[in-house]
């Protein structure tokens, strides 16, 4: 059934309307894109290598300040928010979750999820301590806390960097290519671990990944080319997203794990008109 991916965004988490961001003379990297996130839903924004969703994450975090348009974190306009007050939203209101990492190495396990909650204030202490041990028990690493980080894998690290992400009680977290650099098994538990967020503690995640995997954990993945909103699909499955992005199921393990840097000449607002599940978007 043909839907709109542009949403009432009253009671959203997250709302960009007619977000576009130009760099110098060139075309927009973000091109009149309007979208709204609900309370308590998981969404990837998916696409081809520069069809625009890093910049589309950087500017509905605060982290980038759109050309034209207008970014809203549960209401509040970010264009009204000075230098500081952006750093004050990011800090208290949402997570980050990079393939970086960006880890403190000179800090334990510990100490790196307490971070956010003593740059924000709170007093260090037993119940600062206790805080971030329940967040470390949620994701599996209570026991690890007084370990650092070069001492776990990869996937244990980002496990960490979610517990960080989540200890604050953020109203959206942003994960860019959170599963990227990791095997598939080590993903799939990263990806669980960002499903519960949603599922048990009403978290709002939006998730920007080129794997169609990945976007099968998620409850909508929305569609970027050349800078423009083209269509969404509800409840995605793996197979449904590779038909999206024109990604073949043969295809080689680097293809499979992402869409091909040339894959924009399949053009994927063909492939999303090509079948009736996939939604249109609104312009």
């Amino acid at each position: 059934m043909m839907t709109t991916a542009v949403t009432e965004s009253g009671a959203a988490a997250l709302a960009l309307d007619g977000v576009t961001r130009t760099y110098g003379g060139g075309a927009p990297a973000l091109d009149g894109v309007s979208l709204a996130v609900p309370r308590g839903r998981f969404v990837a924004v998916m696409g081809p290598s520069g069809s625009g969703k890093s910049t589309l994450l950087r500017c509905a975090a605060g982290l980038e300040r759109p050309t034209a348009g207008t970014v809203r974190i549960g209401g509040t306009d970010l264009a009204t928010l000075k230098a500081s007050g952006l750093t004050r939203l990011r800090r208290d209101r949402i997570g980050f979750v990079f393939q970086s990492l960006n880890l403190v190495s000179a800090l334990n396990v510990r100490e790196n999820v307490t971070l956010p909650l003593l740059l924000a204030g709170a007093r260090g202490g037993p119940a600062l301590d206790a805080r971030a041990l329940a967040g470390l028990d949620a994701v599996g690493l209570a026991d690890r806390a007084d370990d650092t980080p070069e001492h776990l894998s990869g996937g244990q690290r980002q496990r960490v960097a979610i517990a960080r992400a989540l200890v604050n009680e953020p109203e959206v977290v942003f994960a860019d290519e959170p599963t990227a650099a990791l095997d598939p098994v080590t993903a799939a538990g990263v990806l669980a671990l960002l499903r519960r967020a949603v599922d048990e503690r009403g978290r709002t995640v939006v998730l920007v990944t080129h794997d169609p995997v990945a976007a099968a954990w998620t409850d909508e993945a929305v569609f970027l080319e050349r800078g423009r909103l083209v269509g969404r699909l509800d409840h995605p499955d793996e197979t449904g997203v590779r038909e999206a992005l024109g990604v073949r199921a043969e295809a080689g393990p680097r293809e499979a794990r992402g869409l091909r840097a040339g894959a924009g000449a399949r053009d994927v607002r063909g492939a999303l008109a090509g079948a009736g599940r996939f939604g249109a978007v609104a312009r």
